[in-house]
């Protein structure tokens, strides 16, 4: 999963984006006007983002957005209107009646975008020398980690077309989190890159294909290639002539020919932009939705609404009671505050989400209430029995007094031992002014004092990540609607178990580190959830993870926005969709889009 404690801090699986789910316009860009007359016979796409990709090495990505859905294709696909897994670079798929062989194979005459054959060979190199290889660490390594013994599959050649996986045990997330996922990367461009050590041991793999390499060297096998980069300013895509999909009547897809990707950090910058004609395509966020609804009609473009996202945004504890070099990762009075389930539950009731929707999203968004996302099949609603933790600061109270804790004459809560009930809670900067002092003044109102410190992105990855000196942070997580894709926070080793995280490879080791009995349970459910191919029972499962999470309340679950897009009328084809992260929301079938004349 995406943990988006900000969309670009963290990446696959749960993996991450530092929330802009409670601000506002999610995509920025630069000064595109140029790019709106320059070659004007060319077809061409104009959209932003808000930040420099951080590498163009699709297997080392942690961030979104990112270049990789321009550019690479795995062997399979999710249609983001039917949520069906589709054919990519394999035509096709078959799976062993006792579910623990998979045979793929690929479409015939695949090529890279240097004209050299795409193969079963690159397939087996990519998993078997990149995604599973034990020294190049990746999110990826989280979902090809199978069942209890946590192994990898076996993975063969069968002949210059078809690829044998075997699984070792049923593992029905196969084809969303790994088929459809996982790009293939090219042999003959990466081998040596893999085989050869650096001076530090490492393989030089990991400074391969940084943002610092020449574009036209990155190989690929996607819509697109890299053709430019100029830092803080613009990405510019070109149709790449040896991508392998065309329509019924036999024309080659993509219809597009370029692709301009501006950079900018400023919401309202590239909000202006749009509005001006300088973009084609912007994600709208709660801030900007009303104005933009009032101007469709003059501005020619229209609103897409995907609904709920997959997405939330959350509050989190440290539960970790282990110790590095004989000091408590978290003051000892505390953590036996954050580890009182009761705690945690009254915390939840005392957050007005309802307040925070009206206020911060302007109604354009949803409680969520589950780590399941609404837009998954697996999703469990209050409705159907989930726990939710509607605003009752009165039954905050009474869940706080019943577990020893008390108010002096001030109001202010203590603990059992006389000591006054008050944390420290990061938040992004970005955020400032909008939901943080919310939280702050909730929790006040139940006597708990909250000091907040705003910290960088970067500040607050080090420290749930690596340091786990923290207390409290907001957050937020994006992911797919498989619950699987939640393995890396749910599994108690996992590479974002964050409210309660082991030291991950090459971290200092923590003494004391233990996992209670529901955070097992809550593994145990995944892992057999993962094997179960019957559906019915496979929800239930699922179910049920979502019962232990509400009721343990390792995150205070939030509220979730709606994934809502402009896109000017000039261009057609786009079907936002609220299952794929962005720029996948609308880039998932960027082979289809086209621009027509303008008026």
């Amino acid at each position: 999963m995406k943990f988006s404690i900000f969309k670009q801090l963290f990446q696959r699986s749960w993996i991450v984006a530092l929330l802009g789910l409670l601000v506002v316009v999610a995509l920025n860009g630069c000064n595109p006007s140029q790019f709106k007359t320059q070659a004007a016979q060319v077809p061409q796409l104009v959209i932003a983002t808000g930040s420099n990709p951080q590498t163009f090495n699709a297997a080392l990505n942690q961030t979104t957005p990112n270049i990789f859905n321009f550019t690479y294709e795995p062997l399979a696909a999710l249609n983001g209107v039917t949520k069906k897994i589709e054919p990519a670079l394999a035509q096709s798929w078959e799976i062993s009646e006792d579910k623990l062989r998979y045979v793929f194979t690929l479409r015939e005459g695949l090529k890279w975008s240097d004209g050299k054959p795409l193969t079963a060979d690159d397939v087996v190199f990519s998993f078997n020398d990149i995604y599973m290889n034990k020294r190049i660490p990746t999110y990826s390594q989280d979902n090809l980690r199978i069942g209890i013994s946590k192994a990898f599959p076996k993975v063969r050649k069968l002949d210059n077309r078809r690829v044998e996986f075997v699984m070792p045990e049923p593992y029905v997330p196969f084809l969303a989190l790994v088929a459809a996922e996982l790009a293939i990367l090219p042999e003959h461009a990466l081998r040596q890159a893999v085989e050869t050590n650096r001076a530090d041991g490492r393989p030089v793999f990991f400074s391969t294909w940084g943002i610092d390499t020449d574009p036209k060297k990155i190989i690929v096998n996607g819509p697109y290639t890299l053709e430019t980069y100029a830092p803080s300013q613009r990405l510019v895509f070109r149709r790449n002539p040896y991508y392998w999909r065309k329509d019924a009547q036999g024309n080659q897809q993509p219809y597009i020919e370029r692709v301009v990707w501006q950079i900018v950090e400023n919401g309202d910058t590239s909000l202006m932009q749009f509005r001006s004609g300088g973009l084609d395509i912007l994600e709208v966020g709660p801030g900007t939705f009303q104005l933009l609804k009032r101007e469709e009609k003059r501005g020619n473009f229209s609103i897409q609404n995907a609904g709920p996202d997959t997405g939330t945004s959350f509050i989190a504890f440290n539960l970790n009671k282990g110790r590095r070099n004989g000091k408590p990762l978290v003051d000892p009075i505390k953590s036996r505050w954050f580890n009182n389930v009761a705690f945690r539950q009254a915390v939840a009731y005392a957050i007005d989400r309802r307040t925070i929707i009206n206020n911060q999203l302007r109604g354009l968004g949803e409680t969520q209430d589950s780590p399941v996302f609404a837009p998954s099949p697996y999703y469990l609603s209050p409705k159907q029995g989930l726990k939710a933790y509607e605003y009752n600061p009165e039954k905050a109270k009474q869940l706080l007094l019943g577990a020893g804790f008390k108010y002096d004459s001030k109001g202010q809560l203590l603990d059992s031992d006389g000591h006054q009930v008050r944390y420290t809670m990061l938040a992004p900067a970005s955020n400032r002014p909008s939901v943080p002092p919310m939280i702050k003044q909730n929790l006040s109102k139940i006597g708990i004092t909250v000091d907040l410190q705003y910290v960088d992105f970067s500040v607050q990855g080090d420290k749930i990540s690596n340091t786990l000196d923290w207390e409290s942070y907001l957050g937020g997580m994006s992911g797919s609607i498989e619950p699987h894709d939640g393995y890396n926070v749910w599994t108690v080793e996992g590479s974002f178990h964050v409210f309660n995280q082991k030291p991950q490879k090459g971290q200092p080791p923590i003494e004391g580190w233990e996992a209670s009995d529901w955070e097992k349970k809550i593994e145990d459910l995944f892992i057999a959830g993962a094997r179960e191919f019957d559906e019915a029972k496979r929800k239930a499962i699922y179910n049920e993870t979502q019962r232990l999470a509400q009721e343990y309340v390792p995150f205070v679950h939030l509220v979730n926005t709606l994934a809502l897009v402009a896109v000017r009328n000039t261009i057609q084809g786009v079907k936002y969709s609220a299952v794929l992260t962005s720029p996948r929301g609308y880039a998932w079938n960027i082979y289809e889009l086209k621009e027509v004349d303008k008026k």
